[in-house]
């Protein structure tokens, strides 16, 4: 990855609902999700979603196809892990091996919806 590429996708995931969908996404897995169940369980207009949507899409984030009458999302693991290893390719002065684990094995995250955001702020 070129830094023009981590500096797009650095600034499509550095919004507060962005950052939501794509790790929503990510957690889906290569099958994606529809749109419309991303808005629910985010809690999300879809007008806005529309927006955050477009912004992942042209970083490289996230692609979309259509499924019947359903836009179904999902998160492009090739460039999420590009931006990883670009994050990470001169750690510990390149001596990889003493930094944290090279592979992280994702975390089963509750997503934060509406109730839970609710009970954060609180």
């Amino acid at each position: 990855m070129k830094n023009p590429d981590a500096v797009a996708a650095l600034a499509a995931l550095a919004q507060e609902h962005r950052l939501a969908v794509f790790r929503l996404l990510v957690q889906a897995g290569p099958d994606g999700m529809p749109a419309g169940q991303v808005a629910e369980t985010l809690d999300l207009a879809p007008n806005a979603l529309t927006f955050h949507f477009d912004r992942l899409r042209l970083a490289g984030l996230v692609t979309v196809r259509r499924d019947g009458r359903s836009m179904i999302y999902a998160a492009q693991f090739e460039t999420m892990n590009g931006l990883l290893d670009f994050l990470t390719e001169n750690c510990c002065q390149g001596a990889a091996e003493k930094c944290a684990p090279a592979v992280c094995k994702p975390a089963k995250l509750p997503v934060r919806t509406k109730s839970t955001r609710a009970k954060i702020t609180a």
